[in-house]
């Protein structure tokens, strides 16, 4: 099978599953790389932190696991590069500097 319609398929298949869960999908302008790396770290820290050797016995399971996951993320778990803040305490506080 030659690479492009390999791709072809994946494609395919990635829209199917997209639209079996009413997910939009993004794509930016071939010479603007900036959105996928930043989506392919985001994807990279849902895998290996969230969804790495764990099996979800329905949908529902997984959306409720990963709504916690990212009320975690976002609110509780501090980041090194947000000054050991949480993403929301940091966005807060960038807010206040801009206003202030």
């Amino acid at each position: 099978m030659s690479k492009r319609y390999n791709d072809e398929f994946k494609n395919k298949l990635i829209d199917q599953i997209l639209n079996t869960f009413a997910i939009e999908r993004f794509l930016s302008e071939k010479v603007c790389p900036y959105d996928n790396a930043v989506a392919e770290a985001a994807f990279k820290v849902v895998k290996t932190e969230f969804a790495f050797n764990k099996k979800f016995n329905s949908f529902e399971e997984l959306e409720y696991g990963f709504f916690d996951y990212v009320n975690l993320y976002n609110n509780h778990r501090i980041h090194g590069s947000l000054d050991y803040l949480t993403p929301v305490e940091y966005r807060n506080l960038m807010f206040e500097k801009k206003w202030s």
